[in-house]
């Protein structure tokens, strides 16, 4: 299974997902939103194992292949959490943000050769990876349960401390996973370049995330008086990630840098 075949099971992913999103409205149909989106989970799967087993490594390595783990992990953090807290929002959001992803790799595909570089044949290849890509997926999902708690208030002058606490353990579980991303990184630059830590710009920028999301709990455990700065919080310090994630790749700064291949 190639990147070739990669458009026969985004499509139906993406138009099992997209009717999952819309029928989870309607009260009788929660059911079948459920069917709709493992089944589109499902497909999506299919193909990660198939094209991991074709390139004989991980599909961790381009920026195509981390937006197709992020579409996986995206979905699936959004119908978990919806399972749990039967927001519907949540479930739309997942499934429109991983189908834009989707759709990003469709139209601007990208080489995936079977070869890695020294660097990355490394135990910790997969695991800080992984660890990240989860974390950005809860992020993100934070980030649009932000704008619906600011529209409340902003509405009707009143939080939802249902949708707070769902904020927070998105963020103190993606905050920890990219914690642990952090530190597996710094291992394994100490294997494959012998210091922990460089101040590379990647590194750099990694680190300014993690400050803003742990500005965010600082605020929250300030209580009411700091609701609505914390929530304002997330999407700028998701702007920070997307910085760390691609636009870092773009800066002068980052021309040579060991972080950009």
């Amino acid at each position: 299974m190639n990147w070739d075949t990669f458009i026969w099971f985004a499509l139906p992913a993406m138009i099992l997902w997209a009717s999952a999103g819309i029928v989870v409205y309607r009260k009788k149909s929660k059911v079948l939103a459920d069917i709709l989106m493992i089944a589109g989970i499902s497909i999506y799967t299919l193909f990660i194992i198939g094209f991991w087993i074709n390139i004989e490594r991980p599909p961790l390595r381009t920026m195509g292949e981390t937006r197709l783990w992020y579409s996986f992990f995206l979905s699936v953090v959004g119908y978990v959490t919806y399972c749990r807290w039967k927001y519907p929002w949540l479930l739309s959001f997942s499934a429109l943000v991983a189908s834009v992803f989707i759709c990003i790799n469709l139209f601007k595909p990208e080489i995936h050769s079977k070869n890695l570089m020294p660097a990355l044949q490394s135990i910790w290849f997969i695991p800080h990876v992984t660890s990240y890509i989860l974390s950005y997926a809860m992020f993100g999902a934070a980030t649009v349960g932000a704008f619906v708690q600011l529209r409340k208030i902003n509405r009707k002058g009143l939080s939802d401390k249902k949708i707070f606490d769902l904020l927070d353990n998105l963020v103190y579980v993606g905050f920890g996973f990219l914690v642990l991303g952090m530190l597996m990184g710094c291992v394994w630059a100490k294997e494959a370049w012998g210091h922990y830590w460089t101040w590379d710009p990647k590194e750099t920028w990694a680190f300014v995330t993690s400050m803003g999301y742990l500005a965010y709990i600082h605020l929250r455990l300030q209580g009411e008086k700091r609701e609505k700065v914390a929530l304002w919080l997330l999407p700028v310090a998701l702007i920070l990630l997307l910085i760390t994630w691609i636009g870092v790749n773009y800066l002068p700064s980052a021309q040579g840098s060991i972080h950009v291949y």
